[in-house]
């Protein structure tokens, strides 16, 4: 079965070094989807272990699985128009709308 349109949770706003988390969910593909973040279009590298995070300084943790996007402590770069996309390899991957996220 295809993924339907995911729901995206971005908050509008964020304060400087708050932990913000982005969820992104879709409940009828089978198998269960995974999922990408985009930001200003451009897709999220999904960055595993602190070290490599850091060097490429990424705030974030992406889970493809789950869904989430998790910002440990939010700057002002990380201001910009999020959407994530649901796909499974069956049918068209599926996008929710962008929201802004401002810090």
């Amino acid at each position: 079965v295809p993924p339907s349109t995911p729901i995206c949770e971005v908050p509008s706003s964020a304060m400087t070094g708050t932990v913000v988390e982005l969820s992104c969910k879709e409940n009828e593909g089978s198998p269960p989807s995974t999922y990408q973040w985009y930001k200003n279009g451009v897709a999220l590298l999904e960055k595993m272990g602190t070290g490599s995070a850091r060097a490429a300084n990424v705030t974030y943790t992406m889970n493809k699985k789950s869904g989430t996007l998790l910002f440990n402590t939010v700057t002002r770069n990380d201001t910009g128009e999020y959407f994530c996309e649901a796909s499974n390899g069956i049918g068209l991957s599926q996008k929710c709308a962008a929201k802004r996220m401002q810090v």
